[in-house]
């Protein structure tokens, strides 16, 4: 039973009120970290506990604060240690423990979403898209003493990410330390992540032949863009297919090596499309093999289905822009991995949301007019009046909260989102930059006197 202060919040401010009962359904304090304690190998608690560290990391990547720093600071005595101790808590947390709190949210997530009916329609029937694209973190202010003689950006590592598009949810997170790190040598830590059913689609970084033959085995089908140098024996020349509005499309039965030497070849479609415009890398042509059936699938069908590659895209636009999924000052990879991670936790549960809002209303009106910008802006602005006025106890109610009993709980509470708060303000084509008249010998203008000479130009105009 909800008190009736956090149901006037839920009345008056319902985003910030679900996201935070998400949060503290699947992510309370005694369950973070009992997580914790199985999942981390090489670190240990004492005064500073996983779930504080998770709490002051949540309000940076959730733009609640604008740096670790400032969330020390604002939380106070409610931190037993010193800042330095929280850096180095920081600095040693195992790229494994990042990586598994992803996971972990989405599997919390899907049980709700699934309970909310609100996963989107089947791209195609009787297949689970998963979309597979890595992130390359960015170069790092030289806070290291390693760094500071070097001109060089120091890169914090990399991550490889697999999302699943009908739940809108990153359901496995590869944390890589070193940056240089080839994207094909760490596909082997991606094994649990494959099912029977599966599709995965892929970047030509991902074309490997021992990774198609993998998930081959595992039946799971790959739809990948080709990479030059994957050996392939063609088994019939090019011949055209289609034309659509992108070009022209060609198709031909080609081989690939199997799983081991002694195995056999794997027989793979080979789709290629001859673009009528080139790509903004100036590229007219793109090959994808694929292991799906033409009876489920027909050429036309496997280049639309490519291009749901870029959603993935998207989701590290929001990761960066409406999220805060980079600091420029955790230097250290460990730190750095585990703040991409929180942020894609803020991101599963956006997710939850934005299903809840989906199944409350239309969810073209959701997916075309609701900016993920103003929810999490509110979510910042509120947030704090949530933690000062509802007592933690009032939010172990949803402690015990089922998927099905978080779900309606949910629904009911976005019956009072005002979808006008959020409205997205879609920009329209950009108009080229008109020519600069140059100025001898001034570096400014009074704004003010232009602004004059327009009012006196536009009066004598009329």
């Amino acid at each position: 039973m909800l008190t009736s202060l956090l149901d006037r919040f839920a009345e008056h401010f319902p985003i910030p009120t679900m996201a935070r009962a998400l949060l503290e359904r699947s992510f309370h304090p005694e369950q973070l970290d009992a997580w914790f304690e199985q999942q981390a190998e090489g670190q240990y608690t004492r005064k500073l506990l996983f779930s504080t560290l998770f709490e002051l990391m949540m309000q940076v990547v959730t733009r609640r604060q604008p740096s670790v720093n400032a969330a020390y600071q604002g939380m106070g005595e409610s931190i037993p240690v010193s800042l330095k101790a929280v850096y180095d808590k920081l600095n040693g947390l195992e790229p494994k423990v990042s990586a598994g709190l992803v996971g972990y949210s989405a599997q919390q997530a899907r049980e709700v979403i699934e309970a909310l009916g609100a996963p989107r329609p089947a791209k195609l029937k009787g297949y689970r898209i998963k979309i597979l694209d890595g992130n390359a973190l960015g170069g790092r202010e030289r806070r290291l003493a390693e760094t500071r003689g070097k001109r060089a950006a120091p890169l914090p590592g990399k991550t490889r990410a697999v999302l699943e598009p009908e739940l809108e949810l990153i359901t496995h997170l590869i944390a890589e330390p070193d940056a240089y790190t080839q994207e094909r040598a760490l596909l082997p830590e991606l094994q649990d992540a494959i099912e029977a059913g599966d599709l995965w689609i892929m970047d030509r970084n991902f074309c490997v032949a021992s990774w198609i033959a993998t998930l081959h085995a595992r039946e799971a089908a790959v739809l990948v863009r080709e990479h030059q140098q994957i050996p392939i024996r063609p088994l019939e020349p090019m011949r055209l297919v289609a034309t659509t509005e992108y070009g022209q499309l060609s198709e031909q039965r080609v081989t690939l090596p199997g799983l081991t030497k002694d195995s056999p070849r794997i027989e793979v479609r080979r789709v290629r499309l001859d673009l009528n415009i080139p790509t903004r890398e100036g590229e007219t042509r793109l090959t994808f093999l694929t292991t799906l059936p033409p009876e489920v699938a027909d050429a036309v069908e496997v280049a639309a289905l490519y291009r749901e590659r870029w959603t993935v895209e998207k989701a590290f636009l929001h990761l960066t822009t409406q999220l805060r999924c980079e600091l420029k000052t955790l230097a250290y990879p460990s730190a750095a991995l585990f703040g991409f991670a929180q942020a894609v936790v803020a991101y599963n549960a956006l997710a939850v949301i934005r299903a809840a809002l989906r199944r409350t209303y239309d969810a073209h009106t959701i997916d075309t007019q609701v900016s993920g910008y103003y929810l999490v802006n509110e979510m910042a602005r509120v947030t704090d009046s949530l933690d000062a006025l509802v007592a933690p106890e009032e939010w172990a109610v949803f402690h015990t909260f089922t998927p099905q009993a978080m779900a309606e709980w949910l629904l009911s509470t976005a019956e009072h989102v005002q979808l006008g708060k959020y409205r997205k303000h879609s920009r329209g084509p950009k108009k080229p930059a008109p020519p600069r008249t140059p100025q001898s010998k001034k570096t400014h203008l009074s704004v003010a006197r232009l602004l004059a000479q327009r009012r006196t130009t536009t009066a004598t105009a009329d």
